[in-house]
């Protein structure tokens, strides 16, 4: 009862910080959020894979995180056909909002840089080629290079409270942001690396006193990053996703998680790769980490990838990944929670719901969403909570966990397109009622991304709508649009109702996106949406700006085919420089700040 009394009064204290905002994109329309990126040439106009979120103590206040490589070598740079992720040059974008998500800017820091490295374009005043990296302007993550790490993208960003003196958390204290994202060790010497393994998850923080600062282009706004992820010499941690209980009503307020899969030998298929959580309860200075999934990853058990983590005004925390069910040995959802701020897990986890994976197989051997050498499908759970955030006071604690749902139409096999499917509980995730489906049926969805508002009162889903079924070859635009919707829902039951759309973006060709080595596209592993009382903040990925290259269709087609070796010594592979129109490549995440529709 003292604990409860205590939060409660948090809560009254913390409910004068919360600044209200007034969503400003318009229904109808959207705006950029990468605006530091350039527009040519590839591989530095290519961002994907966004994360967003918004303040709870400050809603006009918002950050995004964003797979950026603004600051790469340009293919031109050395040999002309190659377009690498320049070694020690850092991919994690990131973006700040002083109006809820309606704009956007991009500072500009100190670190290891590449992106004056453009080769040579045949003038006078050209740059040199065979330009090497070095100190200089980066739009990623400071302080990496500066500590042994290059900041390796796949970004999830949170907002919460500081600590005072006291040790406590309280809004009063300020804001902090948290930035988890994968690195890597900066030196290639094993004596001088920075942790064990291949691949960590890093987390940089941010509080609300260094904000101007960080803004500005202050390399030392930032706290250095602190390695989350317990490695050892044969770990490669990936896909993370991060929360903060934000909710002062909680008894674990201000305890922050990153979930990841542990991939423990480098990604080799058919070897242990376990979902994980890491935990910290004091601001991110120190972590433990707990195995949540079996380690067994074999022909007959698949391997669990992605992962999304949440908790509630009660400081539940759930953690939801896909993976195989052993009963069935069909693609199940599983969900398990922690009601002692990570310390320990109830168990066995739980079966959500069995689901259809997307996309079909292409000559990589992965699944691709929109046709041979295409883009990644998604079918992993995407999953918010009511939580009342910041205080707690009003909220339902109602889940939504949406996820996309096949079979995925081809060109030679039509069919009914992919659905958005969701599903609700409103006692915890003991019990799981579904909502049926978000999406038209005119839809083919790839990466949706659910939030709820903190009341409990409105649903909100964005997601990239591809235009053609799935095709076997790059002969045909490859169509797509970013989609806003939204539905409302009872607070007292917990009923969603209809979906409706708030935006449909402008279309891009797929085929303009593109992977480093120009054999298949990239388009990224998710979107994402952060819903408060009265608007929702999106983002996606989006190729409107992408121009189609002729000559890389037919040569993913060739490599498809087996008609090309699909390697950088191909006589017959093209120089994107050379070879294609400018802003081949220009891929960028777009979104809005949107009212809602039905207040």
């Amino acid at each position: 009862m003292r604990r409860f009394i205590a939060a409660t009064a948090l809560a009254v204290s913390a409910l004068a910080l919360v600044v209200g905002v007034a969503a400003a994109t318009p229904n109808g329309a959207d705006t950029l959020i990468t605006v530091g990126s350039p527009t040519t040439p590839f591989p530095q106009n290519k961002q994907n894979e966004p994360a967003v979120a918004v303040n709870p103590a400050d809603l006009s206040i918002a950050a995004a995180g964003v797979n950026d490589e603004i600051d790469l070598e340009a293919c031109n740079n050395r040999n002309d056909k190659t377009c690498p992720f320049t070694p020690g040059i850092g991919v994690s974008g990131i973006y700040f909002s002083d109006n809820g998500g309606s704009s956007w800017i991009q500072p500009t820091y100190t670190g290891w840089t590449a992106r004056d490295c453009l080769g040579l374009v045949g003038t006078s005043s050209a740059p040199a080629d065979n330009c090497d990296p070095h100190v200089g302007p980066i739009g990623t993550l400071p302080n990496y290079f500066e500590n042994g790490l290059v900041s390796d993208g796949d970004p999830a960003v949170g907002f919460g409270p500081q600590r005072g003196p006291n040790g406590q958390f309280s809004w009063n204290n300020g804001w902090r942001l948290y930035y988890a994202n994968l690195t890597s060790n900066f030196s290639a010497v094993r004596s001088e690396f920075a942790f064990k393994g291949f691949e960590a998850i890093a987390v940089s923080r941010l509080d609300s006193q260094d904000y101007a600062a960080a803004k500005a282009g202050v390399n030392t706004a930032w706290k250095p990053p602190v390695i989350v992820s317990k490695q050892n010499a044969a770990l490669f941690s990936d896909h993370e996703m991060v929360a903060v209980d934000d909710a002062t009503s909680s008894p674990f307020f201000g305890h922050v998680y990153v979930c990841n899969a542990a991939f423990r030998s480098q990604e080799i298929g058919g070897l242990p790769e376990p979902i994980v959580v890491n935990s910290s309860a004091d601001g991110g200075d120190t972590w433990i980490t707990r195995q949540l999934s079996p380690s067994v990853n074999n022909n007959t058990i698949g391997g669990r990838q992605d992962c999304a983590v949440n908790t509630d005004s009660k400081g539940t925390l759930y953690v939801f990944w896909d993976g195989i069910d052993p009963k069935t040995k069909t693609l199940a959802i599983f969900m398990i929670r922690s009601f002692d701020g990570g310390q320990s897990f109830e168990r066995p986890a739980r079966v959500v719901t069995h689901i259809v994976t997307t996309g079909l197989r292409d000559f990589t051997g992965d699944l691709t969403f929109d046709g041979q050498a295409g883009a990644r499908d998604g079918s992993f759970p995407t999953v918010d909570i009511a939580n009342g955030a910041p205080t707690g006071a009003d909220a339902t604690d109602e889940i939504v966990l949406a996820w996309s749902n096949g079979p995925t139409p081809s060109d030679t096999h039509p069919g009914p397109n992919e659905q958005v499917k969701v599903m609700t509980s409103s006692d915890g995730g003991v019990t799981w009622t579904s909502s049926g489906v978000a999406s038209p049926t005119s839809d083919r969805l790839d990466f949706p991304a659910i939030a709820i508002s903190p009341d409990g009162t409105d649903a909100y889903l964005t997601y990239m709508n591809f235009l053609q079924p799935w095709q076997s070859t790059n002969t045909a635009p490859r169509l797509f649009q970013g989609v806003v919707r939204h539905a409302e829902v009872d607070p007292a039951t917990g009923a969603i109702g209809g979906w409706s759309d708030i935006h449909r973006g402008p279309t891009g060709d797929a085929r303009g996106s593109s992977a480093n080595a120009l054999i298949d596209e990239f388009l990224g592993d998710y979107d994402y949406a952060f819903a408060t009382r009265d608007s929702v903040t999106v983002a996606w990925n989006d190729a409107r700006n992408a121009a189609d290259c002729p000559s890389i269709d037919a040569y993913r087609d060739d490599v498809a085919s087996g008609d090309a070796a699909g390697a950088a010594s191909d006589p017959t592979r093209p120089a994107p420089e050379q070879d294609c129109p400018a802003t081949f490549g220009n891929t960028d995440i777009f979104g809005g700040s949107y009212a809602d529709p039905t207040p």
